[in-house]
């Protein structure tokens, strides 16, 4: 029986665009799931949006001298229209600037002030007195009280992944002046999650402590073993919707609360659009609700969000929320702000029309139960030793041969052999395996299973071999050329979900109409004898790839690592100016180690002998803990031999020689490095 389902996808945040790590964490599975409910008869609202509220919406604004809403507006489009291009099949793709959602998140936010769900408090913030602001979320940052990593925003860590208040952090600064901020009071709602901790143990943790994915009953386990504690729903800020009752003047709904309203706003907008009823996409009982996040958003999705719609009253709660861990790329962390990304433009770009190659490689190497890596050359893999050269080659294998023994005509079987009858059976089996993968969000495994069905295919043609019997019994052929056409055809439905533009295209080859998921293990016939499939020269699904196309983006890689190290080079300041007569008094000199010895009982110090070209002389330098003593012998040096002497350790140093720092924080020499430079001549 059908059934109705809302699908929502985690709103993608507008201050870049989509990459790798999104698409294999929400967008490719979703849109499987989505894909194949409907494929299988139900009534889907797919729904999603751009999320364009928030600090760092206008920090990005700030540090390229536009407004917030020039940055939204920019990067929803390129969202959309990349989203669009790699065929995620979105029933309505809004946004959180627009009109209805400002209305539907204010009214919500009214019901719950006037049912007296949220717990009005005067609090001491982090306030700049500089900017003459307060600093919500990512305008501070500092050291995570968890974790200790030293560069933690103010609502969550990156590193450990935990949520808390800016107030937490330890030796917070201004992401905007990189003052220290002091406290001031000022006045917010907060939605007490502690009030609905009974109903989370009773909903979560008890009712579905068997068919939620552990990494996300974990998750909620621990929050709520912690005990929860009231969340700030406003936040003093220009950027957003405004607070819409009485006090809530110069502050705005926080980005976490108005943002998974943001799924409801849009499902109204749909509504609207298609003359349907909204609410029974959000109220109804009998509609099954499914949220598709990353493991960032697990404590929005399975406490905030469903405590917010509790409070209100008339909403239903998600059947699940099947989150994925992380992605990397090529062994290290994504990172969009050191441009450690595969963009999705920039993809469809250098890969046009091989969509389905890359949510292939994605799918296949999901991080469903743990965090995976993305490398190219897995991608590669992935493409050319099973999408070319499995699924591919079976379909050109049928194609070329029906085009060739019957001009394209699909011929008559005769009767079936035992390996037929085995195959067709094992054929209409796959519709169940899949579903009972996709159902059970293990996408990863629906890919490989579909995979082995084009491995059915090109093993019952490699034992059957009809490009030998074709000489010797042409009935026997007929029927194998048959049999292998339903495997086709049942692969152009089954494979929708997982590569919907290889479906696309299949359909075409063969001709075929549109059949349903059920129809496969149904129908005796998919592609009935008579029906004529594409002639001429065959079309190929997929393309190898090859070595050079892969090194391109290994080096775009390197390229964007190279150019992060060097916008993100920490330089100190220029000092105080000194005149032209002041650095004459240096005497910089080129001179060669000749001897060096560990100090004894210091960890830091070397005592080296320096030929500085006018004599010998010994100089006492920190940099034991990077150079051994027999590594340092023989190099050449910048000496500054004017230096008045100094005794360390009752040795007279008689000298300075010149060092600095690597991009990795190591010591390096300041040394001439041209031949024919002699020790003693002066540098200047």
């Amino acid at each position: 029986m059908s059934k109705r389902y809302t699908i929502t996808a985690a709103l993608p945040y507008t201050n870049g665009p989509i990459h790798i790590g999104h698409l294999a964490g929400v967008y490719v599975p979703a849109d499987i799931y989505s894909r194949y409910l409907r494929l299988t008869g139900n009534d889907v609202a797919f729904i999603c949006g751009s999320d364009e509220h928030g600090v760092p919406i206008t920090l990005k604004a700030k540090k390229e001298g536009v407004t917030p809403q020039d940055i939204v507006d920019k990067y929803h489009a390129i969202i959309k229209a990349s989203f669009e291009e790699f065929g995620i099949s979105f029933d309505n793709y809004s946004r959180t600037s627009a009109k209805i959602h400002h209305e539907t998140a204010s009214e919500f936010f009214k019901t719950l002030y006037d049912k007296n769900e949220f717990v009005e408090e005067v609090s001491e913030q982090l306030y700049d007195e500089e900017a003459n602001q307060f600093l919500a979320d990512r305008f501070v940052i500092g050291t995570c009280p968890k974790c200790g990593y030293e560069e933690a925003y103010g609502d969550q860590c990156e590193n450990c992944g935990t949520s808390h208040n800016a107030t937490d952090l330890i030796n917070p600064k201004s992401a905007i002046t990189g003052n220290t901020p002091t406290l001031k009071k000022t006045k917010h709602w907060f939605l007490p999650l502690n009030k609905h901790e009974e109903f989370l143990t009773e909903w979560i943790l008890k009712g579905h402590k068997k068919d939620w994915k552990p990494n996300v009953y974990g998750q909620v386990k621990s929050w709520i073993d912690d005990g929860l504690r009231p969340r700030a729903v406003t936040r003093d800020l220009d950027w957003g919707i405004p607070v819409p009752v009485e006090g809530g003047e110069g502050k705005v709904l926080y980005v976490w609360f108005d943002a998974p309203i943001g799924y409801i706003s849009s499902t109204i907008e749909w509504a609207e659009r298609e003359g349907k009823n909204w609410e029974d996409y959000w109220k109804d009982e009998n509609t099954t609700l499914v949220h598709f996040i990353g493991k960032d958003n697990i404590v929005f999705h399975c406490i905030i969000f469903p405590s917010m719609l509790k409070a209100e009253g008339t909403y239903i709660l998600p059947e699940n929320v099947p989150a994925n861990e992380f992605l990397n790329l090529e062994g290290n962390k994504l990172s969009t702000s050191k441009n450690w990304a595969v963009w999705l433009p920039d993809y469809l770009n250098d890969f046009p029309n091989q969509q389905d190659v890359l949510r292939y490689a994605l799918t296949a190497n999901a991080p469903e139960t743990k965090d995976n890596d993305f490398t190219w050359k897995d991608f590669q893999a992935r493409n050319n030793n099973e999408l070319v050269a499995i699924f591919g080659n079976f379909i050109n294998r049928v194609v070329v041969l029906t085009n060739k023994y019957y001009d394209g005509v699909v011929p008559e079987p005769s009767e079936y052999s035992q390996v037929d009858s085995e195959t067709l059976t094992e054929l209409q089996a796959y519709p169940a395996v899949l579903a009972s993968s996709i159902e059970r969000y293990r996408f990863r495994e629906g890919s490989q299973e579909l995979m082995n069905l084009a491995r059915l295919g090109n093993k019952y043609l490699a034992d059957e071999e009809p490009w030998k019997t074709i000489k010797t019994d042409e009935d026997r052929t007929k029927t194998v050329m048959f049999v292998a056409l339903q495997i086709a055809t049942a692969l152009s439905v089954l494979c929708e979900p997982f590569l919907p533009f290889t479906s696309n295209k299949l359909k075409g080859i063969l001709r075929s109409e549109d059949h349903s998921w059920d129809d496969i293990p149904k129908k005796d016939i998919l592609l009935p004898a008579g029906h004529t499939i594409q002639t001429g020269k065959p079309e190929l699904l997929f393309s190898k790839i090859e070595d050079s196309d892969i090194q391109k983006q290994l080096d775009k890689l390197e390229a964007n690592k190279k150019a992060n190290e060097a916008a993100n080079k920490s330089v100190e300041p220029q000092k105080e100016e000194i005149t032209f007569d002041d650095f004459t008094k240096l005497d910089l000199r080129v001179g060669t180690i000749l001897e060096a010895e560990k100090m004894p009982k210091t960890k830091k110090l070397l005592v080296l002998k320096v030929d500085t070209g006018i004599d010998v002389r010994t100089i006492v330098s920190g940099i034991a803990e990077s150079f051994k003593p027999e590594e340092v012998i023989g190099k050449r040096v910048t000496v500054l031999v004017n230096l008045a002497p100094r005794k360390l350790r009752g040795v007279e140093s008689q000298g300075m020689i010149l060092m600095t720092e690597d991009k990795n924080g190591d010591l390096v020499f300041v040394n001439p490095s041209i031949d024919g430079v002699n020790n003693g001549l002066k540098i200047s």
